[in-house]
């Protein structure tokens, strides 16, 4: 009997340490088939599409045209670039030369036709799902066949959205190419990006999105495609939570704030970051949670449902838990 068992954990360890090495050759394999992105294309001028375009033009030093459907979003875009650029070089933390070149590399259109060149486009527009299907079934039609096809999405399934680029299941030829960089906010200051693959993405198309957000000076994490991913399905519970202490009179917002500051060394407190990701955006995360999960854990509170008909969502309107 003690042989049969310590054959059994031997024949266990081998099969373990030969499944490590079958992936750890594939993980090789396909870093090695890695293709290197020369153009970018983002879709969506808003704070984080800009900022998106903003650190690949500078860490990345490849060029990147920024498409929106608003050429008021666009020159706003660009606008906040340039502020951005200014105060770095003010900072002393970048050449004058240096803003120029980054800022050279940055090209806009109100065309998704002028995607035609690129070898990698990210899309970064609001979390509303029908919008990010049409975008793709727009991209697989206007990107180049080789062309890695990513959303920015912190919530939405990357296997859904793929599934958008073809009405044939079984072409992989644009939902292969399909995958999530999920970039953290702001993105010129925060280092942390997600990596989600779908059901349907490649190991040649993973490595790629990672060997490029490395390029752009990102700490890339890699999660799978499953409800919140890994930054909200740990940080929305969080500030969940956070908001129910204050609903229950457990402790006021600057309380419950202060406490995680000085307590666990995070910079900003639960509630001051929600008003900073809008409230809005907490809500709608912690319904695709619950729904999904069916866990009631993910529940969202009463008080951030009231904030959000009340339209107090946060520091872009002015008043969320605090007032801006």
């Amino acid at each position: 009997m003690l042989a049969s068992r310590s054959a059994t954990r031997l024949s266990t360890r081998f099969v373990c340490s030969q499944c490590r090495a079958f992936s750890s050759s594939r993980r090789t394999l396909a870093e090695a088939q890695a293709a290197e992105i020369k153009k970018l294309g983002v879709v969506g001028a808003g704070q984080m599409g800009l900022g998106i375009a903003l650190v690949a033009s500078r860490m990345a030093q490849v060029p990147v045209t920024i498409v929106d459907n608003s050429q008021k979003s666009l020159d706003k875009g660009l606008a906040f670039a340039d502020k951005l650029l200014a105060k770095d070089v003010s900072k002393s933390r970048l050449t004058q030369s240096d803003a120029d070149s980054t800022r050279s590399r940055l090209t806009t259109t109100t065309s998704m036709d002028d995607l035609g060149d690129v070898d990698m486009i990210i899309e970064a527009v609001p979390e509303i799902v029908s919008l990010k299907q049409s975008i793709f079934a727009q991209l697989a039609q206007v990107a180049p066949s080789h062309a890695v096809l990513a959303t920015n999405t912190s919530s939405i399934s990357i296997t859904l959205i793929a599934r958008a680029t073809t009405t044939d299941p079984t072409d992989l030829s644009a939902a292969s190419r399909v995958i999530s960089t999920h970039f953290m906010n702001p993105v010129p200051v925060q280092k942390g990006v997600e990596i989600i693959s779908g059901l349907q993405t490649s190991p040649e198309t993973l490595a790629t999105a990672l060997a490029f957000c490395t390029r752009m000076g990102k700490i890339p994490s890699v999660s799978a495609d499953s409800p919140g991913f890994l930054a909200n399905r740990i940080l929305m519970p969080y500030i969940n939570e956070a908001i129910i202490c204050l609903e229950t009179g457990v402790g006021a917002e600057k309380d419950i704030d202060d406490i995680m500051k000085n307590g666990t060394n995070v910079p900003m407190g639960p509630l001051a970051l929600a008003d900073f990701i809008g409230l809005d955006t907490c809500l709608s995360i912690m319904e695709v949670l619950h729904q999904q999960l069916g866990d009631s854990k993910y529940r969202p509170a009463v008080r951030l449902r009231n904030m959000v008909a009340a339209g107090w969502v946060g520091k872009k309107v002015g008043r969320g838990f605090y007032t801006y």
